[in-house]
């Protein structure tokens, strides 16, 4: 009966696929059937434009019940790296899927150099294939492929081995992560320093490469990882992996106090033997390129991207720090329709071309956002940018990772794993930092970045009734106060000063309430600039709003009369954040941000908008006196999040900050607010079940759809 089953199932795969091979006539050449397999059948499909034969196309047929292997990008991958193992065929750059019921396009790998593997709405014409080179580029992309697979299998057995068996003085599941991420941070080492050595706890010397070397662990076990911890010792502060932020500060990877724990030699020995017996790289066509590879060979990434997914598969948000992994389908298309206008604007291109770029994203995380953004950043120069010549192509990619990227994040940890992240993906000076309230850091400097994306905490704690609960609220009112730019603060140190920093003049002016810190200098440097005293005594001080193009108000909110006026700590911190990612994009800048769908709808946060867009004129019909120009907004399913512990509504909104006047570059010009795209996603590939994502529910990722009809102009 089992054998009658399994035959009826091949039975419905061949039909499927045979379906699949009809619907796409158009592709006139062979078809080539790949490897069998339990639940899926697949073959690849070419078409011939003006007498060259196109890159090939997957056509695929899932069994009932495996649908997650087409919604879940990783899963994907994995199925596709077998199924194409064994044909000497050129790597095909989409694939279309079904299952019968469910149907779905997907771009293979960051084909068309987007951040890897990704859904699209519709699969490109014989003429538009021609101009995916991907594997012309990267002559040994196969093998990083093999690779990404062979990672992202050891990766995930090592961390169920340590979680579930040696346990090997981790707490969690976020400790394992933190201590493959430094491992991999000694791994750079061995790749890049194959020289260098290091001093042990009795002063005597070893070369690194021959000690941080599975071989070597194997043989020695606990004496060869007390050698390895005493290296991390010594390389956690290496010059080549300090970076200087804005503000002139220095920022390591790891803190003093940062030190490996995992202790049984046999997890070294696995770990290290995953990263290192890569065995020979072979290029696309068949021939060996180098002997023995490293993770220095594997198409670097695709090494973010095995990072990243390692990441969100195991990283626990829910604990109470606040730290939410924004979805991959959310990150992806957020930067695909802001790139999509960048490479259409010749200012910013401009910029790119100088190596004046930079992108920010000041909560965030594991750096997710940049890792996208340095994908697509590249491929717009390798596409965009036909003045330039290769050897200065590569050249500008490096100026970028070095200067064009700066995060910043109140969790330590999640500041370590973004910069383990990046450098994986070749910018180890990509400026990342810790900061206790990127609301308020002199590190982060206003009118200096020319794309954010970001998704900031938002909504205000719930706090216990008890003691303790008490207390700690009026610790964060406490915070909150001195944030809000010195209205009420918790304490006043002088009866006057001046209340106003002209970033222009260098000075302060407009005398005003503000509140010092002991040194007799601003709490906060970048205070409520927007609003002037324009009445009223000093005691009782009426102050308007004058927007400036390195401002900020927000935090303050306008009576009746529209005298703006503080509000308290209760204020959303998301309301915070888009004033300050305002303040620090460039004029022209561009930002991308989700937020709680409160802050767009509700009629007390009615000013919020009209300090972002300005209010309408009844009369012209125009938006005069917001600082940006409202470019989308697309709205988020209610599960977003729900696996990070939030279950609140959210949308993303995309914000183009208004140019400034050549004459007065403090001033803003009066650019017009055009027609704003709108669009729901109602699901994002994915179902929130029994606390995972289930990729098999065969619901469609809805933002594939949304992405392609704005960047058509729809």
């Amino acid at each position: 009966m089992a054998k009658d089953n399994n035959t009826d199932k091949q039975a419905q795969l061949t039909d499927l696929f045979n379906q699949l091979v009809k619907q796409h006539r158009n592709f006139d050449q062979p078809v080539l059937e790949l490897s069998s397999h339990e639940f899926a059948k697949a073959g690849l499909i070419q078409g011939m434009v003006e007498g060259n034969l196109t890159p090939p196309v997957m056509l695929l047929a899932l069994a009932d019940g495996h649908w997650e292997n087409a919604a879940d990008t990783a899963k994907f991958d994995n199925l596709a790296y077998t199924l194409l193992s064994d044909t000497d065929s050129d790597w095909p750059v989409f694939a279309v899927i079904s299952d019968g019921t469910n149907n779905r396009i997907l771009s293979l790998f960051g084909s068309d150099g987007s951040d890897g593997t990704h859904g699209v709405d519709v699969l490109p014409s014989l003429e538009e294939l021609n101009s995916f080179d991907r594997l012309e580029r990267d002559p040994t992309f196969r093998w990083s492929m093999r690779i990404y697979t062979h990672l992202m299998h050891r990766f995930d057995a090592f961390h169920e081995n340590v979680y579930r068996v040696t346990k090997d003085k981790v707490n969690d599941k976020n400790d394992i992560i933190e201590e493959v991420a430094k491992l991999l941070f000694l791994e750079s080492f061995r790749i890049y320093h194959p020289d260098i050595q290091f001093t042990d706890k009795q002063g005597s010397k070893h070369l690194f490469s021959s000690v941080f070397n599975w071989q070597y662990v194997k043989k020695e076990g606990d004496k060869a990882v007390n050698l390895i911890k005493d290296a991390f010792n010594e390389f956690k502060s290496h010059k080549d992996y300090i970076v200087t932020s804005d503000d002139g500060s220095k920022n390591a990877i790891f803190s003093d106090d940062t030190h490996l724990r995992l202790s049984v030699p046999k997890n070294y020995e696995d770990l290290l033997e995953a990263l290192q017996n890569l065995g020979p790289v072979i290029n696309n066509d068949g021939r060996t390129a180098k002997e023995n590879g490293t993770l220095g060979d594997v198409s670097g990434d695709l090494l973010g991207r095995v990072f990243d997914v390692f990441l969100r598969a195991n990283f626990e948000s829910k604990g109470g720090l606040g730290v939410y992994l924004t979805p991959n389908p959310v990150k992806q298309a957020m930067l695909e329709i802001a790139i999509n206008d960048i490479a259409k604007d010749d200012d910013a291109i401009a910029r790119l071309s100088n190596g004046d770029f930079r992108f920010c994203d000041p909560t965030c995380g594991s750096f997710g956002f940049g890792s996208v953004a340095l994908s697509q950043l590249d491929h717009l120069i390798d596409t965009q940018l036909g003045g330039l010549n290769d050897r200065e192509k590569e050249a500008l990619k490096q100026k970028l990772r070095n200067e064009g990227f700066t995060g910043a994040d109140a969790a330590p940890r999640m500041v370590m794993l973004a910069r383990v992240n990046m450098a994986l993906q070749g910018a180890p000076k990509a400026q990342i930092f810790y900061t206790d309230n990127s609301l308020t850091t002199a590190a982060l400097k206003p009118n200096s970045f020319d794309l954010i994306c970001t998704n900031p905490p938002f909504g205000t704690p719930k706090f216990a009734n008890n003691k303790n609960g008490q207390a700690s609220k009026k610790t964060y009112e406490a915070n909150m106060e001195q944030v809000l730019g010195g209205f009420r603060p918790t304490e006043q140190v002088a009866d006057s000063y001046n209340a106003y920093y002209d970033h222009l003049k260098m000075r302060w002016d407009d005398t005003g309430d503000l509140y010092l810190d002991e040194n007799g200098n601003p709490k906060w440097a970048g205070y409520r600039t927007d609003l002037r005293q324009t009445g009223g005594t000093d005691k009782k001080p009426i102050y308007s709003l004058a927007p400036s193009t390195d401002g900020l108000a927000l935090g303050s909110k306008p009576d009746k009369k529209g005298n703006w006026k503080p509000v308290g700590a209760s204020i959303d911190p998301a309301v915070l954040f888009i004033d300050r990612c305002l303040q620090l994009l460039k004029p022209g800048g561009r930002l991308m941000i989700v937020l709680p769908d409160g802050i767009l709808c509700n009629s007390g946060d009615r000013y919020v908008r009209e300090y972002i867009m300005g209010k309408k004129d009844e009369k012209t019909g125009e938006f005069v006196g917001g600082k940006a120009i409202v470019k989308a907004v697309i709205s988020l399913p209610s599960d977003c999040f729900k696996l990070s512990g939030t279950g609140a509504k959210t949308s993303i909104m995309y914000l183009q900050k208004r140019r400034a006047s050549p004459d007065q570059p403090e001033q803003f010009l009066p650019e017009p607010q055009t027609d704003v795209f709108m669009a729901v996603a109602d699901t994002l590939g994915y179902l929130v079940k029994n606390n995972i994502e289930d990729y098999n529910a065969g619901v469609p990722n809805d933002l594939d759809l949304i992405a392609s009809a704005y960047k058509r102009g729809e």
